[in-house]
């Protein structure tokens, strides 16, 4: 056994000290293992040297060998496999010194092409209790064997080994959960701008444009389509094209159940991407293949369980999506669903409403004034009779067909009143509000005031003055309609906060839990516009005691 002289112990602990600055300095895992393998093969003077780091199941995952040419190394079949001295010094986790290999009874061996080797120094590679790997040398120069010394260096570079595998799991530990928090604020974002553009908008278009848009753009990808489904729901029709490739993407603008991509996703109801465009999707058109088209994907736009559209993106380079970003994704697209059928039932609703009203009004008009008109030709007709007999009785009845001309004009008049659209024009809501009054006291023959403040300011943005305008219409059209007031007050007043409203009138009144429909649909369209802006509206009223609308809308947005 040779003993290091004075001037080679401190030669090895300035090494040592300077690698272990050196090693503190890089955070490449790879590139200190290659150094400590290699400052180990140097110090021990040994003629082959190996690191080996294992996984948390102590699979080998890394080998760095230091001491062989390409040839040598092409000649080994595989990395070692710790079947042998390798498995023991894992196993025991505890350094290993041996003289000759062969005679060592944990020796199983070499494979085949393996160089022959006689001396061995194997040292566990630890972090606390946990072995992380190993460093081990063979053949000491000279043929001899390897040293206490040795043993004591190369556990400390073991040492080192293990603080910077330790530190290398952490600092990617920490990327891969900053990559995975980064990943989330992104889904968070995309989600956050999916519900806003859903909740915010009544508009279909706007909620197609912003789905598909959000999608594209969290995708990063140049083209999308939307294909919604008609009416008949046995074929899906395109509602949305966006995209860099010139013209739409497949060859037809309809679809029909099972047919092509779009076809299919609606009929399985299960997402679809794309391995292999050219042969996998049908009906693609062939210049937008030419024009770089690689990948593609669909996903299905559900509400309540059923397919009411299909989305479809596509880009000029395959991308990979994991199953976090397809159950996003479908999440998305559910959203998107429920909000675009709502927005339809909607819609429909809508027009079925305006059909009801125009059926109501009919009826109103047969059921009202035209057994009016009918009652004034009887009237006339008997005074054609009694003209000559009894003129007084003739004249009783002209009046009275006069009156009733008139009543029939003031009720045509109020529904010319309800029925007429109205625009707010300019800023100016006290201006727009005096015109609706006028133009009730003109169709009416009734009497209307309007009171607002005398400097003619009130200072609310365009919609919520859109809002108090529709207001006031419906409710002027209420009393029109229904009232049979002689007066009527329009007053506008503000706080603070907020710009009030209050249309009153002396007519018949009702009661509020005996609301007809009629007057029930104008009552809801108020509240509706009100709230919509941040406001309400508040409606008292009594049989016999006239009826007050009272609404108010903020100050601000």
């Amino acid at each position: 056994m040779s003993i290091l002289t004075r001037e080679q112990l401190e030669e090895r602990l300035t090494s040592l000290h300077r690698v272990s600055l050196e090693l503190v300095s890089d955070l490449s895992l790879s590139t200190v293992l290659e150094r400590i393998v290699r400052l180990a093969r140097e110090e021990a003077q040994a003629d082959y040297a190996a690191l080996g780091v294992f996984d948390e199941s102590g699979t080998l995952v890394q080998f760095i060998p230091v001491g062989m040419d390409e040839g040598e190394m092409a000649k080994m079949s595989s990395p070692p496999k710790g079947l042998g001295l390798l498995g023991y010094l894992k196993r025991e986790s505890k350094t290993l010194r041996i003289s000759d290999i062969s005679k060592d009874p944990h020796s199983v061996g070499f494979p085949p092409g393996h160089p022959p080797m006689k001396t061995f120094l194997g040292v566990p590679i630890l972090f606390g209790d946990q072995i992380l790997g190993q460093i081990y040398l063979t053949d000491k120069l000279g043929g001899e064997e390897f040293t206490e010394q040795d043993e004591r260096v190369i556990e400390t570079l073991a040492a080192y080994a293990g603080v910077a595998i330790h530190n290398a799991r952490l600092i990617q530990a920490l990327t891969e959960r900053d990559h995975v928090l980064t990943q989330k604020n992104i889904d968070l974002t995309l989600i956050n701008t999916v519900a806003t553009a859903l909740t915010r908008s009544l508009n279909l278009d706007e909620i197609l444009e912003k789905t598909l848009t959000s999608v594209m753009e969290y995708l990063r990808v140049e083209n999308g389509e939307i294909y919604l489904k008609d009416e008949n729901g046995s074929d899906l029709r395109l509602a949305l094209h966006r995209g860099k490739f010139n013209g739409n993407l497949f060859t037809r603008e309809v679809f029909h159940l099972g047919e092509g991509i779009v076809g299919e996703v609606a009929e399985s109801g299960q997402p679809y991407i794309s391995k292999n465009v050219g042969k996998e999707v049908r009906y693609l058109r062939q210049k937008v293949f030419e024009e770089g088209c690689r990948w593609v994907a669909a996903f299905p736009l559900m509400a309540r369980g059923s397919v009411i559209g299909v989305m479809v993106v596509a880009h000029h380079q395959e991308l990979v999506i994991d199953d976090a970003q397809v159950e996003l994704l479908e999440a998305i697209t559910s959203w998107a669903g429920i909000t675009i059928e709502n927005v339809v039932l909607q819609q429909q609703a809508q027009r079925l409403a305006v059909l009801e009203e125009r059926e109501r009004i009919g009826m109103d008009l047969h059921d009202g004034i035209i057994q009016s008109i009918y009652a004034v030709g009887l009237a006339l007709d008997y005074a054609r009779v009694a003209i000559d007999e009894d003129p007084e009785q003739a004249k009783q009845k002209i009046e009275q067909a006069i009156d009733g001309l008139n009543k029939t004009i003031r009720d045509i008049r109020a529904y010319i009143l309800d029925l007429r659209p109205r625009e707010l024009y300019g800023n100016n809501l006290i201006q727009n509000l005096s015109r609706l009054v006028d133009e009730y006291r003109v169709n009416t023959l009734s009497e209307a005031t309007l009171t607002a403040p005398e400097d003619g300011l009130v200072g609310l943005p365009l919609s919520h003055a859109t809002a108090l305008f529709h207001i006031c219409q419906e409710a002027l059209a209420n009393v029109a309609k229904h009232a049979h007031a002689r007066r009527v007050d329009v007053r506008l007043w503000t706080t603070r906060d907020r710009v009030l409203l209050e249309v009153a009138d002396n007519g018949e009144g009702f009661d509020l839990r005996k609301m007809s429909i009629t007057l029930g649909h104008g009552l809801s369209n108020m509240h509706i516009r009100a709230r919509k802006v941040g406001g309400d509206v508040e409606v008292t009223s009594a049989p016999g005691e006239g009826t007050t609308v009272l609404a108010w809308v903020p100050r601000r947005k």
